[in-house]
């Protein structure tokens, strides 16, 4: 039996999705899945859940659970990681610290100040999970969904040997929203996206054959459909292409709209009005300028963790795929059934030619028992190569600084970062990145 292991099992919906995903493959249900989580009360919950779909499914999946990270790992064939390392605690640090500062940041978990103590705290971790993967389960391929994704991934791949993968849904997800607003299905749409995570660029963009460029810019001008994505049709009118991630995330890893009131009210307007939106809708909005939105919606989850929770383990599941990639790598590699995804690998092949060798990218993959095999996109667009350089230029710097223990790095990767840079001195910048230490101590054994 392959063995599928989940770190941070107790991360209960996306753990629950992800296993969903799994089971909805035949050749997949005999496997043992292995649930690993520091909170044991998170993990009886998602225990509860895995074993209620097993049963009520006859399937002959075999479900461990274990708060002891070496138990899971040992002859594990796949290991999925979902972990937040200081939890709310730590990102509340790293939303209301930068605020003070003028830094208004919406999530916060990718590049900027959030972003880089975000990426210091997980990669300790995930060094000792690598250690310990070395040595119980060295074939096993790692699949990374914790952000900062590139960050993560290049610290894993300058400072171990294990086979890893940045796994994201930004590229299917805003695939599928752009073939909404042009009103066409989006099985039956073809594209190419190509840069870094969260900041990757529809090279092509095409229904049977026909260019679909031309219709997508005419929708900036439809309000409906412009407010739903105003950084990205910004992008489009602008720069020339579609951007992967969603408006709010984009808002912050550019210095063009998070510096300006009116810009970001704009960004977040249908945040505030839509009862169905992701980033708070649903809940309530609390935050008149707009810093800390997804910190916002999981502090009010948060509150009613334990009633949500026990809703979901007393509801129906369906077998249902999601769109995320996990599941379709495994398939692939199981069954030789090909697939291709969007994933986040080294750039030393120069999948990307005018992208660092030293950096992470998001590219094309084909997938089959030969395990995932990067393609070669040859060159960006020079506007979008070096957007994405101003965020590598972030990325490499706390790597280094991560890895080394060098405090100075971080000093500069946050100085470079492009919105930070746009709103603070160099001075002030010090100050800031200092209190953060201060504060996040604990959670930062490398310093």
């Amino acid at each position: 039996m392959r063995k599928i292991t989940f770190i941070g099992a107790g991360s209960i919906v996306f753990a629950k999705n992800l296993l969903v995903d799994i089971l909805a493959v035949p050749e997949l249900r005999d496997s043992t899945i292995s649930l690993m989580d520091i909170n044991s009360e998170r993990l009886a919950m998602i225990e509860k859940i895995a074993k209620r779909l097993i049963t009520e499914n006859d399937f002959p999946t075999k479900i461990e659970t274990t708060t002891n990270r070496k138990k899971a790992l040992k002859d594990a064939n796949y290991v999925i990681a979902m972990i937040q390392v200081g939890g709310l605690e730590a990102y509340k640090l790293d939303i209301e610290i930068p605020n003070r500062y003028g830094v208004n940041q919406a999530v916060g978990d990718t590049l900027g100040p959030g972003g880089v103590f975000r990426g210091l705290r997980t990669i300790p971790v995930y060094l000792n999970i690598a250690r310990e993967m070395e040595e119980l389960c060295p074939e096993a391929l790692f699949l990374n969904y914790v952000n900062p994704m590139a960050i993560n991934c290049l610290a894993l791949t300058k400072a171990t040997s294990l086979k890893n993968v940045g796994l994201c849904h930004s590229v299917q997800g805003t695939a599928y929203e752009m073939s909404q607003y042009l009103n066409l299905p989006y099985q039956e749409i073809n594209y190419i996206s190509a840069g870094i995570n969260h900041m990757a660029w529809y090279l092509k963009f095409e229904h049977q054959g026909k260019d679909l460029y031309p219709e997508l810019k005419k929708k900036y001008d439809d309000p409906d459909i412009y407010q739903q994505d105003v950084t990205k049709f910004e992008f489009l009118k602008h720069f020339g292409y579609f951007v992967t991630e969603s408006t709010i995330h984009m808002s912050e890893y550019v210095p063009y709209f998070r510096k300006s009131k009116s810009w970001i009210s704009k960004i977040h307007k249908m945040q505030r009005e839509d009862p169905a939106n992701s980033y708070g809708g649903d809940i309530g909005w609390t935050t008149e300028d707009e810093s800390g939105a997804y910190l916002h919606v999981c502090q009010v989850r948060n509150k009613t963790y334990q009633a949500d929770m026990e809703k979901l383990i007393n509801s129906k599941i369906e077998i249902k795929r999601s769109n995320e990639y996990g599941s379709r790598i495994i398939e692939a590699i199981e069954t030789g059934r090909e697939t291709v995804i969007h994933g986040n690998v080294s750039n030393n092949d120069y999948q990307i030619s005018n992208l660092p060798a030293d950096s992470i990218v998001e590219v094309p993959c084909l997938v089959n028992k030969n395990g995932i095999q990067p393609t070669s996109v040859g060159k960006l667009p020079t506007q979008l190569a070096a957007l994405n350089r101003s965020n590598i230029n972030v990325q490499q710097l706390a790597v280094e600084g991560a890895l080394t223990g060098d405090k100075e790095k971080i000093y500069q990767a946050i100085m470079m970062d492009p919105l930070t840079g746009a709103v603070l001195t160099m001075d002030k910048i010090r100050a800031m990145v200092a209190e953060m230490f201060s504060a996040q101590q604990k959670w930062l054994p490398n310093f």
